[in-house]
């Protein structure tokens, strides 16, 4: 059984057991079976049981935010929060959404002819969600994912593996057919067999970019299925001289740290212009001085641990390297109380005085660390935002609606904020580009990742046909 090691303190918090292949090939079947039948279900049916998990999901909370926190270390408000905010908020929209998005496209009329698209259900999709946002990541693909009227089997990470188990049992309680939506613990090996013997229908991953790839030549190998990719981020700021100073210089704190910076789409590059650089980077450092550290089970601590010892590893090495190139460190990690219960608490870190030759402005940190550089105009900021491998989101600073659009246009990013960022909208599509991946969740258009188009081309009347 393999153990889940807290961040917290360094002991295993939780051990779950993983399915053999034959045992992962039988929840298939048992998937298989409850999705065949479950595609007759009547749309509003099926928004029900998304909703009634809801319910049953907030009867559990307490437990399951506190499980969630120990498994990966984020503030146990931010854990309830994640269910609270952005999971209710998304499961809701999709589900008032749903009637719009399935609807059939309906030709226009032709004499003797009914035509029209209809979204039919690819089957039984796999749904491999990542842990930084155990909830709200695997939610973007199993409510679409039933109310289209697949069958869900969720692979979570190993770090969150529990999560997978209180989806499982919400929907259970809710009243789902058995094995329609399941925890599936597999290893990687298993579930790389699985996917080459074809037995699913779809596939949504979220992790990094190398897991990705994995992903895509497995099942690229012997599948013609459905894929979704949502993959690392290197989120750039641009903020100009008419911003909002004090409100940019806060959100862009939270959005920089937020979830100890462990978010796709969190901030880890600002490119400020020269009037208000040296301004910005006093008061932004200054902001950031006043985050506290520590357990992130007791209260009034804004950042826990990382989730991993190697997460906590990889940001040290970025700063330090920046450092040794000639980055300056705007914040002396002795002004924070770290614990010494484990090696995953690190100290927020601004960096200045770095550029696009550091891995630290170049490659994903996922930890609570960012670097800013000054620029002379929006274009060169957008030129720096665009030099990267990455592309998911992207925000401006600004009270100008029309230079944000010009510069909004010509950023290479799945989604452009003006005025905020690391939030998601689930009116939205939530894409990216380059390495940040491919297809989107969310919005009615993400209905279109667990559905396929199928043709309906009915001759009506056949007296004097040709």
């Amino acid at each position: 059984m393999p153990d889940i090691v807290s961040p917290i303190d360094g002991q295993v918090a939780y051990r779950y057991a993983q399915l053999s292949y034959d045992a992962a090939l039988t929840k298939v079947e048992h998937a298989r079976e409850a999705q065949r039948a479950w595609a007759t279900v009547p749309l509003h049916e099926r928004v029900g049981l998304c909703m009634r998990m809801l319910a049953s999901y907030r009867e559990r909370l307490g437990a399951n935010a506190e499980a969630i926190t120990r498994m990966m270390g984020k503030p146990l408000p931010q854990a309830r929060g994640e269910f609270e905010r952005g999971t209710v908020e998304r499961c809701t929209y999709l589900c008032e959404v749903a009637a719009t998005a399935l609807a059939d496209i309906v030709l226009p009329e032709k004499a003797g002819f009914e035509r029209f698209i209809r979204r039919a259900p690819v089957g039984v999709v796999l749904d491999i969600a990542a842990w930084n946002y155990p909830l709200l990541i695997a939610i973007n693909v199993i409510v679409p994912a039933v109310l289209a009227g697949n069958a869900v089997l969720i692979k979570h990470a190993h770090q969150t593996a529990l999560v997978a188990d209180h989806f499982a049992l919400a929907f259970a309680e809710a009243g789902a057919p058995e094995g329609l939506v399941q925890a599936f613990p597999v290893d990687h090996p298993t579930a790389a067999a699985l996917i080459s013997a074809r037995k699913f229908d779809a596939v949504s991953f979220t992790g990094s970019v190398r897991g990705g790839h994995e992903v895509a030549r497995t099942i690229a190998h012997d599948n013609f299925i459905p894929t979704t990719f949502e993959l690392g981020g290197k989120d750039a700021a641009i903020v100009l001289p008419d911003a909002d100073f004090d409100f940019a210089v806060e959100n862009l704190v939270d959005g920089a740290l937020y979830n100890a910076g462990q978010s796709c789409c969190g901030i880890e590059r600002i490119y400020v212009h020269t009037e208000i650089y040296d301004a910005f980077i006093e008061a932004f450092a200054a902001k950031v001085r006043t985050y506290r550290v520590g357990n992130p089970l007791e209260p009034g601590n804004d950042l826990g641990p990382l989730a991993t010892v190697q997460g906590a590893r990889v940001v040290q090495q970025q700063v330090d390297a920046a450092v040794a190139k000639g980055a300056r460190a705007l914040i002396d990690p002795r002004a924070f109380c770290l614990p010494d219960s484990s090696p995953c608490y690190v100290a927020p870190q601004v960096l200045v005085g770095v550029d696009h030759t550091m891995s630290f402005m170049q490659e994903e940190t996922f930890g609570p660390a960012v670097g800013i550089m000054p620029i002379a105009s929006g274009d060169e900021g957008v030129a720096l935002a665009n030099d990267s491998r990455y592309g998911l989101t992207a925000s401006l600073w600004t009270q100008d609606l029309d230079r944000a659009m010009d510069l909004a246009h010509r950023l290479q990013a799945g989604t452009v904020y003006l005025n905020r960022c690391d939030y998601l909208d689930p009116g939205l599509a939530w894409t990216g580009v380059k390495d940040s991946g491919v297809g989107c969740s969310l919005s009615t258009l993400g209905f279109g990742q667990v559905t396929r188009p199928k043709s309906y081309h009915f001759r009506t009347r056949t007296a004097g046909a040709t």
